[in-house]
């Protein structure tokens, strides 16, 4: 028997926060970075919640590419927060996450005059997580955890 609608993916290693996040998003209606719809991107969503790191440099040429956010970006930045929210990722996990966002708030802004631009939502996204961003900057210091943390909270004017 064939079905034609796909299962929604689950998994033992995702919190049901993260998948929330990544279902709310309608995906193929946002055009992704690379020119296709942005539904591609829910698998590389999923490992990167799973914990693989290779999962979020794989979003280059996708959320963001060449120093500039794409469409993609505040969903996909949304998600990632839900991950940093849901627990401390183990340290592999952390550093890929952390890489990532320092590659959304290192990006042009992308021309809006309001803060709901595609930088103005990562950024919001980011910032609501601070506390958990400088607790990783005070408590690993001189790790690339801490240097990543202490990046992206100077980027949003939070220093440590």
């Amino acid at each position: 028997m064939r079905t034609t609608d796909k299962q929604p993916r689950t998994s033992p290693l995702v919190p049901d926060a993260v998948a929330r996040e990544i279902a709310r998003h309608d995906w193929n209606s946002i055009e992704c970075g690379c020119g296709r719809p942005a539904g591609h991107l829910v698998d590389t969503l999923w490992d990167a919640a799973e914990g693989h790191p290779a999962a979020f440099r794989a979003l280059e040429g996708h959320a963001f590419h060449n120093g500039v956010l794409r469409p993609p970006a505040p969903a996909v930045c949304g998600v990632l927060m839900a991950v940093w929210s849901a627990g401390p990722p183990r340290q592999s996990t952390r550093e890929g996450l952390l890489w990532a966002l320092l590659r959304f708030l290192g990006a042009e802004d992308d021309g809006s005059s309001h803060e709901a631009g595609l930088y103005g939502q990562c950024a919001a996204h980011i910032r609501a997580c601070a506390p958990g961003l400088r607790d990783t900057a005070t408590r690993r210091p001189g790790s690339e955890s801490a240097a990543y943390a202490e990046g992206i909270l100077n980027l949003l004017d939070l220093a440590v």
